[in-house]
């Protein structure tokens, strides 16, 4: 090659790096577009899992009388044209076929109208569905629709308020169903996808990732949450991992607006599984009960307790004859530990007792005026809840002997032993004025006080006493009985 071709191709080469810039290693090119090889493909799990999904639609009989124009069914009294929700059903739910014994007709008494619509999905290939209990809650008829847009009415097998899990049984075999993932392996920050009917639009796919776990909605669930886009009519479908794996069952939003707002919370697949293999068997579910109204304990009522940290759930009323009133258990006790499972928070009970089958002998660890004792019960099977009292604070008022409030803005006056034993109490005090302190903290007259920090209180004398030897700098509990249940009350001493 002679002397100017290669001038011309060493400029050219100079001029295209000047244009393009400086080189860049093979490293960072590659880091550069990492994130984008990265990025999830959720083709092959939505083809694994789509054809398990289903659509339930439910019905019941009303008494209706017109059917406003484009709408495919009549509308309950109160609901016209102008309603704002007549634009959004006349949208979302076109005309579909009734279904098996749906009558067709204009309206009139016992017609059978829609009531709502969720979704599902297809657990076993002779035909079990699992769904959320409030999408066929109050349904007469229970439509499923499979994605190969075949049709069957479903029987409800079992439903349970409780967790929010229902099993729908549909005639036919073969099915596509669903794999069974294992929720308590899920990590904060996984990629997870939804699959449901969200406003009726069936098979919808929607994706995110796990928010958190353990979520406190309800007494026997830790949910999860999610940041995937569920709305009302994804009730009752899958959360699925990247496996394919149903790891959750989508069942409540956070929102200020009826839509998605970013939050979003599905029951734990292990825990929804228990209740439906119960359901199946039985139609039920079986839970435990020990008999204890609780509470969490705070930092504050914590330190004075000499706890040494704020766990355990504690004990604000215990049901006459129940298992824990058998055992010993107290007011006031702070249950720690339920057989060999520990008790972080107030929460945590509930769940391992009512996962307990009935009749079975556990040793209960509770911490009682400083120190621990342990306790051994028999589990009930759970009834329904009884209504809470409405009585006042001390049921009946006690003597109106003249007191003086003292340095927590407490006057209290004794109890007559008759009333102690008529309220199960072994000790306390009623209070009879309220000031300072102590109107800061909530009290009012007509509560008993049966503790401070970790001395029971005998007497009115006693309880001034304790009082006035208490730290003024530190934070002293009080053990409260207000009705039928009890608290600690962090109170600080005022500056006298």
């Amino acid at each position: 090659m002679n002397k100017p071709i290669k001038l011309i191709l060493a400029l050219a080469l100079a001029g295209a790096s000047w244009l393009l810039g400086p080189a860049m290693p093979a490293q960072a090119q590659a880091s550069q577009s990492m994130p984008a090889a990265q990025l999830p493909d959720f083709t092959g799990l939505v083809e694994k899992a789509g054809p398990a999904v289903v659509n339930i639609r439910t019905t019941q009989r009303m008494n209706l009388q017109r059917t406003p124009r484009g709408l495919p069914f009549p509308l309950p009294d109160g609901m016209d044209e102008n309603d704002p929700l007549f634009e959004f059903f006349r949208r979302f739910f076109p005309p579909q076929p009734p279904g098996p014994g749906v009558p067709r007709g204009r309206g009139g008494p016992g017609q059978e109208v829609p009531r709502g619509v969720g979704s599902g999905f297809i657990v076993s290939a002779d035909g079990y569905v699992l769904t959320n209990h409030h999408v066929v809650d109050g349904a007469e008829q229970i439509y499923v629709t499979l994605s190969d847009d075949r049709e069957f009415t479903g029987k409800l097998i079992g439903s349970d308020q409780r967790t929010d899990v229902a099993l729908v049984k549909i005639e036919a075999t073969g099915l596509p169903h669903v794999e069974i993932g294992d929720s308590s392996k899920l990590r904060v920050g996984e990629w997870v996808v939804a699959i449901g009917s969200p406003f009726g639009l069936n098979n919808t796919v929607t994706a995110g990732i796990v928010s958190a776990k353990s979520r406190d909605t309800g007494d026997y669930l830790p949910f999860i949450q999610t940041d995937v886009a569920v709305n009302p009519g994804n009730s009752g479908g899958p959360l699925l991992n990247m496996r394919g794996q149903v790891v959750g069952i989508n069942s409540q939003i956070y929102s200020r607006t009826g839509g998605f707002m970013g939050i979003s919370f599905a029951i734990p697949i292990d825990e929804a599984m228990r209740v439906a293999d119960q359901l199946r068997e039985t139609g039920r579910v079986i839970r435990g009960r020990i008999g204890v109204g609780i509470a969490d304990v705070t930092r504050d009522v914590a330190e004075p307790l000499g706890l040494p940290r704020a766990a355990g759930a504690l004990v604000r009323s215990v049901e006459r004859d129940g298992p824990a009133d058998r055992a010993g258990v107290q007011v006031g006790d702070i249950i720690l530990r339920f057989g060999d499972r520990q008790i972080d928070k107030a929460s945590d009970l509930p769940r391992l007792v009512g996962g307990t089958a009935p009749g079975t002998r556990v040793d209960v660890e509770v911490w009682r005026r400083g120190e621990r004792r342990s306790l051994r019960l028999t589990v009930d099977e759970l009834k329904p809840e009884a209504t809470a009292s409405a009585e006042g604070p001390g049921g009946q008022p006690g003597p109106q002997a003249p007191a003086q409030a003292n340095l927590l803005g407490l006057a209290v006056t004794d109890i007559p032993d008759a009333r102690l034993a008529e309220l199960r109490l072994k000790n306390g005090v009623l209070v009879e004025a309220v000031e300072g302190a102590a109107a800061a903290a909530g009290l009012r007259p007509g509560d008993i006080i049966i503790a401070v920090n970790n001395t029971d209180v005998t007497s009115a004398r006693q309880f001034d006493e304790l009082v006035k030897r208490l730290d003024r700098s530190r934070m002293a509990v009080l053990l409260v009985r207000r009705g039928d249940a009890a608290q600690f009350v962090p109170i600080r001493p005022e500056q006298r």
